[in-house]
This record gives C-alpha cells, structure tokens and sequence, in this order.
C-alpha cells in the first residue's frame, strides 16, 4: 500500500507515444550492426550491450564501477536502444547515442549534463533534511523504544549490525523507517523512502512515500554494499526482505523500488555482473506472476523464482517464523525449462492455484462486488470484449472500472481513441475524487497529486490508426512500465469510418487476433471495446449484437455488455451483464445506478436486488424472456 507523497507539487501524467510521435524502434540486430560499423567493441551481456563509454576522458582512465565487473561502464538497452553511463549517470534514447558518436568524430567531446533538474534538486534538498533528523534504528537514546519501534514493525530479530550495515534510521515525528538511496557514482544523497506502519483492526499495512515521487524513485536499495565480484544476487521486493535475506544467507541482496508493480529498465545496467539472479518477490500470486514477467526483462536464463507457499513466506516473515532461508533458495525453481517432461514438473505449480483459488481468481474490484460474484477478479492475460448502446455511457463505465484496478496497483495503459486524453483523464480524476471538482477547485491539486501516483499511462492516438504502430506501442509500454492492462476505446475509431466491405470485416477480424494474441505473449489483460451492430433499441443487446463477424466474441474470454433499458424502465436505469466467462462459466447480470456527480456506476442491488445468475444452458431461453422480465428485478 502507498502513500501520497511529501511534497506538493504538480507533474504532468506519463503519455505514451511522446507527443513528438511513436517512440522510434530499433532492434538488436540495427544496433550491433552501427556499433561494428563505427567501430565500436562490445560484447553480449545478459539484457544490454555494455562498449566502452564516450562519456568519460578515455577507456583507461575509467573509474571501475562499483556495479559491475566488466571494464566498461557504458550500457545499452537490447529492447529499446537507450543507454546509461554508470559512471558519469549520462542517459538518453538510442538516437542520443548516434548523436554523440558523430560528436565523437568530429572531435567533440560527448555532452552528459549532470545539473539536475528543479523539481529534483528540491526533491534532493528535501530529503537531506529528512535524513539529517532521523535517527540511526540501532542508536536510539532509549532502549525500550528501539525495542518497540523494531516490534512494530515486525524487526526484531534484524540485528543492529545489519541496520547499521545497511543505514536505516528511524523519523519519530513520521513514526516511520527511512532508507537511503545513495548515487552509485559519488555516494551522495539523492532521495528516500519513509515506511510507516498503520493498523486497520487486525491488519496492518505499510505506507509507502518517497522523494522523489514514485516515477523519479530509482533506488535499488542495498546496491551501494555490492562489490564487483558478486555474481549471485537475490531481488526482493522490499527493504525489509533485504535486511532479512542478507542477515540470514549472506548473499548480495537488493530490493526494488517499486516493489512487484514495476523493474524500470533505467536499474537493468546495475543487474549486468550477476551470472545468477534469484527473484524472491512476496508471499503471494501476484508477486509470483510480477517475478515470472522480471525474469523475461532480466533474460530467463540466468533467473530462478522462489515460488509463495506456506513454506515459502516473503523472506522477513521466513526469518520471523524460524525457517531456513539458504534451503528456500537453494530450492528455487528455473525461470524457464526447456521442456516439460512429465507432470513432476508442474504439480507444485498445480497445488499452488488449488490453494489459493482467491488469489488465482485475480485482482477484485472495489467497487463492483456484483462483478467479482461472476468473473472472480480480473486475470492476466486475458481479452474482455465491453459493448453497449450508443450514448448508454460505455466510455464512462469503462473508466470507472480500469480506474478502480489501477488504484490497486494494477499497471494501465488507456488507448482512447474516440476522445481526447484530457477529456479522458477529467472523467478519471472526477470518479478518482468521487465529486464535482468544478465546484471546489482548492481541492484539485490535492486530488491531482495523488491521481498522478497512480501506475496510469496513456497512448496519444486519436482516430484511425496502423494496428502495428499500436501493437508496437503497448511492448514498449509492457517493457518500460511492467503494463499489465491495456483499455482500447474503441475498435470503430481505431480503425477508421471507411465504407462497410468484406474486406473491413476480415480487417477486425485480425486486429481482434492480433490483440488476443498479445495478451497471451505478454500475460496482459486487454479490455476492448466494441460498439454493437445498429439493432431496435427496444431490444436488450446479446453476444451476437457485437459489429463484425463471430470472431470477436470467439476470442474473448470475457463478453460484458452494458444494457441501457431506459426507454422502458425510466431514465438512469442501466444494467451489466456478463454473457461470456471462460474462467468458470458463470454469467448473469447486475443493476448499475448512475451518478451524474461523481461519474461513477455503482450497484443498485444491496438488499433490493439479488445478483441474478445464470448457467450457459439457461442462457438461450433467458434471451427469448419478454421484454420487461429480463435482468435483475426478477428473483431467481
């Protein structure tokens, strides 16, 4: 769970593409060839190209860096082309890269600005203060409270030589742990992370809040204890976790920024050195599922996952229970197999979905509980076709219901395709807020602030677009930013208005392939919005209403339909069915109520309206009901 942040100040949301244009592509093979063509050596690391970099005086006066054992310390991206000096902390896009290599040519020294910007020098300014108050964890005034502090958080056998190893203070006016994230290059401060705890009955959770925001928070926290001749590594996804691991095996241990929610390739340079990388995420599916995408980023090869069990608890909870964490490594499974020889292989994969149907099921809607009944929660790598009436409110709905996923950490990426983004991202902010922001606009930069923490991206199209500009659009975004979700609003607009053929009905029909298939390769959930056939609007819409051929509902694990029966049953009155779900099978349909201040849906039902199931075979004759019994104002 995070928090907001501890400053006030206004950003602008990641957009994808730039506003320029489509990110320009590059591939491995272009890349090897211009560095061979110029000149350039290098050799083939594990997910960059490390040659010698331009940005120091010359290849033997390079410092060696403290992150990697081989002698350059320039690193090339293999999927995107950008690059990072280690050494200097110069970076820029493949393009950046050829500019500087032609500088080199005519004998100008390659340009790396080390004047970090406004926001980030303030951010840095902000920080040292912090860090300057808190106090050392293992140096408190008073024993008892020290005691007490590592209690609360669930520390205390986390010696004090391991919090001393590692820096870790303490803030009593915040209550909260700080951890530092020191520059590789020169050591200094450039921001923190404050982790408070607080209790919710029983529960406790773990507010986050760091400096810089969340998107500019790159520490690898531990990489300044990582000599060069480490080749094994253990990824956790948090500090704690870290603490504990080195504490209890000893091995190198580093924790991600952002925990399970993203790997920003802007950290991959620093995991170059390690032959051998152990993912150790958490304790639950989701870090299962975050570590299997990480280990694609980081190259299958040389990664393992430590799959949750019971056994198998997030490494501070394993030191607290006891268990032995060297075993747990050791035990470790292959991030890749080269084949599956029997079932062997796949039993423990197998017993772990039996006992944890809840978490297998996905991610649960907050505000659609009537939705979780039917679908079970929502799935990677999975297609959901959304279709309605024109006018009913699908453009609305639908962001409601990505917007509530998001907000649970699920990483989004919006392609609105029919209106603007800003018209988009005001609806969004209006149903986030869950009031008129017109009305109080003192408010707004409070609301926007913790909006702009969301993991929320959008594409920048509008209109007709190339499926393959856009497909090559969302693997960038799936690489750079960990996406997960990605809404198309919608498939119409997308493709342009042009005359009714054969040929525009065989065009969908690839496109909606061309989405399935993507949510397969990249474990990516697409939410596709199709507008309906033109049909009498007295009649409710059904699988078959959906524009174009059969393809589309065959593809789809998921159909949901948004019926708009305000013509017979007054104004407002909307409902969601779901008429297709591959997980289980169950459909039904649920009452939505519209409300016009908040632009938000919510259920109706409560005790008024029981949720209405059906089972595939009921599902024919419950189409053929008259037309003021169907939905769910009728008991079953």
């Amino acid at each position: 769970m995070r928090g907001g942040r501890l400053t006030q100040r206004r950003y602008k949301k990641d957009v994808l593409p730039s506003p320029e244009g489509p990110v320009p592509s590059v591939s491995i093979t272009e890349i090897r060839q211009y560095l061979r063509a110029q000149g350039i050596p290098f050799h083939d690391g594990y997910s960059c190209l490390p040659p010698p970099s331009l940005f120091t005086e010359s290849r033997e006066n390079q410092p060696p860096s403290p992150s990697t054992s081989v002698p350059y310390t320039l690193f090339i991206d293999k999927t995107t082309g950008s690059f990072l000096c280690t050494a200097t902390l110069s970076e820029g896009t493949w393009q950046d890269f050829q500019a500087n290599v032609e500088l080199r040519h005519r004998g100008i020294p390659s340009v790396s600005s080390d004047e970090p910007e406004e926001d980030t020098r303030r951010a840095r300014e902000d920080a040292r203060c912090i860090w300057e108050r808190a106090l050392p964890l293992w140096d408190l005034l008073d024993e008892d409270e020290t005691n007490k502090t590592k209690a609360m958080f669930g520390i205390s056998l986390v010696t004090d030589a391991t919090l001393k190893r590692f820096g870790v203070r303490y803030l009593r006016t915040a209550k909260s742990l700080v951890f530092p994230w020191f520059s590789p290059r020169d050591a200094t401060l450039k921001g923190l992370k404050l982790v408070r705890v607080e209790k919710k009955g029983d529960a406790i959770a773990y507010v986050e809040e760091t400096l810089p925001r969340f998107d500019s928070y790159h520490n690898l926290f531990g990489l300044p204890l990582i000599s060069r001749r480490d080749t094994e590594l253990v990824l956790t996804g948090w500090e704690l976790d870290a603490l504990a691991l080195h504490q209890a095996t000893g091995v190198a241990s580093l924790a991600l920024p952002r925990g399970t929610t993203c790997l920003p390739p802007a950290l991959l340079p620093y995991l170059e050195q390690f032959k051998r990388i152990t993912l150790w995420l958490g304790e639950d599916l989701r870090s299962w599922e975050a570590a299997k995408l990480f280990a694609r980023k980081l190259s299958l090869k040389r990664c393992s996952l430590v799959r949750p069990g019971d056994l198998q608890p997030r490494p501070l909870e394993a030191l607290n229970q006891g268990l032995n964490l060297t075993k747990i490594l050791r035990a470790a499974l292959p991030a890749s197999h080269k084949s599956i020889v029997s079932f062997r292989q796949l039993r423990e994969e197998v017993f772990g979905e039996l006992v944890n149907t809840e978490q297998v099921a996905g991610v649960k809607w907050a505000r659609f509980p009537e939705l979780n009944k039917l679908l079970k929660g929502h799935r990677r790598g999975e297609l959901t076709i959304f279709t309605g009436p024109t006018g009913s409110g699908k453009t609305t709905f639908i962001s409601e219901y990505a917007l509530d996923l998001c907000t649970q950490g699920v990483c989004t990426l919006w392609g609105s395709f029919e209106i603007n983004n800003v018209r988009l991202a005001k609806i969004m902010l209006t149903q986030f807020a869950a009031q008129r922001l017109e009305d109080q606009l003192e408010l707004y930069d409070e609301w926007a602030d913790r909006f702009e923490d969301l993991p929320l991206y959008f594409m920048t199209f509008h209109g007709q677009q190339n499926i393959k500009t856009v497909i090559d659009t969302m693997q960038h975004a799936v690489y750079m930013y960990d996406i997960t979700h990605v809404v198309v609003d919608n498939l119409q607009f997308m493709m342009g208005h042009e005359h009714l053929s054969v040929d525009r009905l065989a065009a969908q029909d690839y496109i909606v392939g061309a989405f399935r298939k993507f949510a397969t390769d990249n474990t990516c959930h697409i939410t596709l919005v199709i507008h309906p056939r033109k049909e009498d609007d007295e009649k409710e819409l059904q699988t078959a209403s959906i524009f174009g051929s059969a393809k589309a509902s065959q593809e789809a694990d998921n159909v949901l339909i948004l019926q708009d029966r305000k013509l017979v049953t007054g104004p407002g009155k909307r409902y969601l069915q779901v008429s297709k779900n591959r997980f289980d099978g169950d459909v039904g349909v649920f009452p939505l109520e519209f409300s016009k201040a908040s632009l938000t849906f919510s259920s109706a039902g409560k005790s008024k309206v029981k949720l209405k199931k059906m089972k595939e075979e009921k599902a024919l004759s419950a189409k053929k009901a008259p037309e003021g019994g169907s939905g769910a104002s009728k008991k079953p």
